[in-house]
């Protein structure tokens, strides 16, 4: 998990005092099976980062042109 978190190896961290939720951070806790709070908030956090990066290309849908003389199975070809 440390790859996804960590900018060259190296966490970038900023303290921080949340109030929350003590009985849904362990709940995510437990089904999630997180060591410790900290490793459950930061999955949350990457996890809905990556979700709305994924929202974003469905923006695209249908502003990318298709060119459709490109054949993807030329490409296969090992020759």
């Amino acid at each position: 998990m440390c790859n996804i978190m960590c900018d060259k190896g190296e966490f970038r961290t900023m303290a921080t005092n949340l109030d929350l939720d003590d009985r849904l951070i362990l709940k995510a806790q437990s089904l999630g099976g997180h060591r410790t709070k900290r490793e459950t908030v930061m999955r949350a956090l990457l996890e809905y980062v990556q979700s709305l990066e994924q929202k974003k290309i469905l923006d695209l849908f249908g502003r990318v042109e298709f060119d459709e003389s490109y054949n993807h199975k030329k490409q296969r070809s090992r020759t």
